[in-house]
């Protein structure tokens, strides 16, 4: 008798634990949406970089942290396995050129010479590991993009044997590393092999190798690296079916105005307004060269076209310098208006952590993990952008409206209204001192001091340089 009460129990516990396994398993993030995208930060995720032991698990531990951030999207650089043959060091040497085995050790390659897609690199962990991170990352309302190289593979890449024809050759019939089409001179991407989407075969095996992702490793979407050199054709064939299998959230390296026709992809690059923003605290442009920006996007680009703003990636952190090298005393003010403007706005790894040295491309390194002012400024950003619908940017982005000033050249001053939630940006986006006046009034709360402000009509204002506001009504 007692045995029988105590499998009846057992089953019953049994059952109990099933039942909320099952609940936890049911509740999923619901499918990426334009909706979703309109209130949401971007992340790249750097995972070799992001911690000490470069791997998935210790990124996947810190996705609550992010959270904090308002990130709705992880994008991830690539993670595949990388080619060994013309593997590249940081001084431009090929690997197998060094004859010092401790050094030639040290060179871990570029993430874009792939050398199998369906590939994990060893080095951040497990297909499990990688999973766990995807499901992480769901479980805190986030989507996870996957960086997918299109282009070109590394040299250790098994088509460069098995199908030869789905390279580009030379006269010599030797495959090449991507050419310039106009020049024919090398891109100087030597680590990798350009591949030739003239072969209509090319197109359905690339189309698998990223339905691959989709289906076994759940990921919500792509980020496609050098999406404009490749033919437009292949995206028209991938696209849609990709989004057969579960709606995606397309990322593109390019603001190509073609590209964002017939639904191939949800975003592109800021480029543009990116290198205004160096190039204010150089000198070389003025706020008018914003507003003559905004008007170009509204005339030649499609109305649900948007744009990632950022002042930093792994490009331009690697490459062209950190923030605080290329944009200085600008750095809070131009953050800012990165979240402001219509657009989803982009945090590179280390950047909430005030990195301020160029990370390396082809060896381990490691970002700091101290949190200072721009870890509680990129808070304060990403629960505005997420919470007031006036910040919404995607395809149904909040209303724009400039407002004049007696020095539109220095001085930027707008306002983002969606129904009955307003904000306003007003930043002297210059290294001097700024008089000047605008037509403003009113009370209004300064939204990262919570202090009351209160502006008068044609009241005159000196703004130090770089000194900027973000304004809510009271």
């Amino acid at each position: 008798m007692k045995k029988t009460i105590l499998l009846a129990l057992t089953l019953v516990f049994i059952s109990c634990k099933n039942d909320k396994e099952t609940d936890k398993v049911s509740e999923k993030l619901a499918a990426f949406t334009n909706e979703a995208a309109e209130n949401a930060v971007i992340y790249e995720a750097n995972i070799r970089q992001y911690s000490p032991e470069g791997t998935f698990e210790a990124f996947t531990k810190d996705i609550p942290e992010l959270k904090k951030l308002g990130v709705k999207v992880i994008w991830v650089m690539p993670i595949q396995p990388i080619s060994m043959t013309k593997r590249k060091a940081t001084d431009g040497r090929v690997v197998t050129e060094i004859e010092d085995e401790k050094e030639r050790a040290k060179y871990l390659g570029s993430y874009y010479s792939i050398s199998d897609y369906r590939g994990i690199n060893a080095d951040m962990g497990s297909k499990s590991d990688f999973q766990d991170l995807v499901q992480t990352a769901h479980d805190n309302g986030m989507y996870v993009i996957l960086d997918w190289v299109a282009n070109h593979t590394g040299w250790d890449h098994k088509w460069i044997k098995t199908n030869p024809e789905y390279y580009h050759k030379n006269a010599k019939g030797e495959v090449t590393d991507p050419l310039n089409p106009e020049t024919g001179e090398s891109w100087g991407w030597t680590d990798v092999a350009h591949l030739d989407y003239s072969n209509p075969d090319l197109h359905e095996v690339m189309k698998e190798e990223m339905l691959y992702w989709v289906k076994e490793l759940n990921i919500d979407g792509f980020r496609c690296d050098v999406a404009d050199n490749v033919p437009t054709s292949f995206w028209e064939f991938a696209v849609p079916k990709l989004r057969e299998a579960k709606p995606l959230f397309m990322l593109m390296e390019s603001n190509k105005e073609y590209l964002f026709k017939n639904d191939l992809f949800d975003m592109g690059y800021g480029w543009e307004a990116h290198h205004l923003m160096n190039d204010l605290n150089k000198n070389k442009k003025t706020v008018a060269d914003i507003d003559s920006l905004f008007a170009k996007i509204k005339k030649e680009y499609p109305s649900t076209a948007y744009f990632m703003n950022f002042t930093s990636n792994h490009d331009e952190n690697s490459w062209n310098g950190t923030e605080y090298e290329r944009m200085g005393d600008g750095v809070e003010a131009l953050t800012a208006l990165t979240y402001m403007m219509p657009g989803m706005p982009l945090i590179y790894t280390g950047q909430e952590y005030e990195l301020k040295r160029r990370l390396k491309f082809f060896e381990k390194d490691s970002i700091p993990k101290t949190k200072g002012k721009m870890f509680a400024l990129y808070e304060k950003l990403g629960a505005l952008k997420n919470n007031n619908s006036a910040l919404n940017g995607a395809k149904k982005a909040a209303i724009f409206n400039r407002i004049k000033t007696s020095n539109d050249k220095m001085i930027m001053a707008f306002s983002r209204v969606n129904k009955d939630k307003k904000v306003i940006y007003l930043g002297n986006l210059s290294g001097q001192n700024v008089n000047f006046t605008l037509p403003l009034e009113g009370t209004f709360v300064n939204y990262l001091t919570n202090e009351k402000v209160i502006y008068t009509k044609q009241q005159k204002h000196l703004f130090k340089p770089w000194e900027y506001y973000i304004f809510v009504p009271e």
